[in-house]
């Protein structure tokens, strides 16, 4: 017979896979190794629990074929291990018993198993079974590479990004700059999402679900503001355990921050201002008093009295009203832009 590769061969895939196979008799697997090798698969061998720990985590294999009954680590404690470390908790393990029993077959699934095959092995139902359980590995794996890339692609472009859960408002994960942001913004840290970025989600989860795209939301802090975006559901909502309709799932929260610091330069340069002049118009324009232009800038109620007074002037008005008018008309950025 003629070496078939595993992409010849069925329920295989495209690329040379690594197969792990525990078993303390090693007579039992041969012909599934034999077989395992000539369909092109490259095949490890560990015949003790400990043995097959190292391996696994040193190989990382694609697939792991587990005998349950061994002496010393047996293979549910195997699994378990394996399951419980995050560098093999995503290979796929299939045990190989003897054992027919439903509580030993419900204690290999308990264990992390993905499936089970029983005892005298079958090569080709094995590697069926392999391909099922390797392309589902596969897709899961993709899945959350293509999701990191992206998070790290916005991130990389100025752009922060959250996940937040939207039946409890949880926030599951975040950027470095959406940490910074968020702190600085709202003064809250994982896994507390800001009330406001919560209301704002749950209040258009309807929109989101039927693929329109919901107002922004802004919070602003001075002259800079951050902007939320709904960006993506995320996570695979169909599996098995995942969230019951109207739970709402994850969502990805696309954040950018922006400054209005060009548009103080926009303003200095149409009115012939002062920078503080500049500043004490902007403020004027978003609404604020002059007790809290001062304490904003730092500056007595009075100081601003006189910045306004000089302000009317250059601008020809005789109100604070007449001034935001003028400015907002010039300067179109000033609009609000509260999305949400």
């Amino acid at each position: 017979m003629n070496p078939r590769s595993p992409a010849e061969h069925p329920g295989t895939l495209n690329d040379a896979l690594v197969v792990l196979i525990v078993d303390d008799v090693p007579d039992n697997v041969a012909p599934l190794h034999d077989a395992l090798d000539e369909a092109g698969y490259t095949v490890l061998v560990a015949l003790d629990g400990e043995a097959a720990i190292r391996r696994a985590t040193q190989a990382l294999p694609d697939v792991v074929l587990l005998d349950a009954v061994m002496p010393g680590l047996d293979g549910f404690e195997v699994a378990r291990r394996l399951k419980a470390n995050p560098a093999t908790a995503h290979i796929p393990i299939i045990f190989m018993t003897g054992l027919t029993e439903t509580e030993h077959l419900v204690a290999a699934l308990d264990a992390g198993g993905a499936d089970y095959v029983t005892k005298p092995i079958k090569p080709r139902e094995v590697m069926a079974r392999m391909g099922v359980h390797l392309r589902t590995a596969r897709h899961v794996r993709q899945g959350a590479v293509e999701r990191s890339q992206a998070r790290n692609a916005l991130d990389a472009f100025g752009y922060a990004t959250i996940t937040v859960r939207a039946k409890d408002g949880r926030l599951m994960w975040q950027t470095p700059l959406a940490r910074e942001l968020l702190q600085r913004y709202c003064g809250t840290e994982a896994p507390h999402t800001p009330p406001a970025v919560v209301q704002w989600l749950r209040r258009h989860l309807g929109e989101a679900q039927a693929h329109r795209e919901p107002p922004r939301l802004t919070l602003e802090n001075g002259p800079r503001r951050l902007t939320f975006r709904l960006h993506q559901q995320v996570g695979d909502q169909d599996a098995e355990g995942s969230e019951a309709p109207g739970e709402g799932g994850d969502w990805l929260i696309v954040m950018q921050e922006t400054s209005d610091a060009s548009v103080l330069e926009a303003m200095a340069h149409a009115f012939a201002l002062t920078a503080r002049e500049a500043e004490v118009l902007y403020w004027v324009a978003k609404g604020k008093i002059n007790r809290d232009i001062g304490d904003i800038l730092g500056s007595s109620p009075a100081t601003v009295k006189k910045h306004l007074e000089r302000i009317y002037a250059k601008l020809g008005v005789e109100t604070r009203t007449a001034a935001a008018a003028m400015a907002i008309n010039r300067v179109p950025l000033l609009q609000p832009q509260h999305g949400g």
